[in-house]
């Protein structure tokens, strides 16, 4: 039931540029123990092979980017490098969105296969990442460092686009 004082919210996807590096930090600082810097994702938007997209509230575009994937494309195969959605945005289906963006760029640039690393303890994004037709092709052992210095591993996982 929606109540007549809620308002629906509404999500465009748009390519990331370097001039969005601030607020990439700011989101990726919400998740990983060792965020990336503004400087880091500028430098790699200027890289040819990178890429990205962002999540931006429709009519509200000075509140910045709510969620945002950035991945890589060389010589036919693709890397998520990275992706992450506000706390208060998330299961508003933004994750599926972001991926499908790369997805549809990785088609247009006949791309064979992307893969991806994702912490084993990170349930709803394993089961996105599966929904999406990715598969476990391995696992690294201690790769994430949690609070307090705690490890845990990585699944790396694989979708064949041919």
């Amino acid at each position: 039931m929606r109540l007549p004082f809620s308002r629906t919210r509404d999500f465009a996807i748009v390519r990331l540029t370097p001039r969005d590096a601030v607020a990439l930090e700011r989101l990726h600082r919400e998740d990983f123990s060792r965020p990336w810097s503004a400087a880091e994702f500028e430098a790699l938007l200027l890289q040819t092979p990178v890429f990205g997209f962002a999540a931006v509230e429709t009519g509200r575009p000075k509140n910045g980017a709510v969620g945002f994937v950035l991945a890589r494309l060389a010589a036919g195969e693709a890397e998520i490098l990275t992706i992450a959605v506000a706390r208060a945005c998330r299961r508003l289906g933004l994750g599926r969105r972001l991926m499908d963006a790369v997805l549809r760029e990785l088609h247009a640039h006949r791309a064979e296969a992307l893969f991806l690393e994702v912490d084993e303890t990170n349930a709803p994004a394993i089961a996105l990442y599966r929904r999406l037709g990715f598969r476990e092709v391995g696992r690294r052992e201690g790769y994430y460092s949690g609070p307090g210095g705690a490890k845990t591993g990585a699944l790396v996982m694989r979708r064949d686009l041919g």
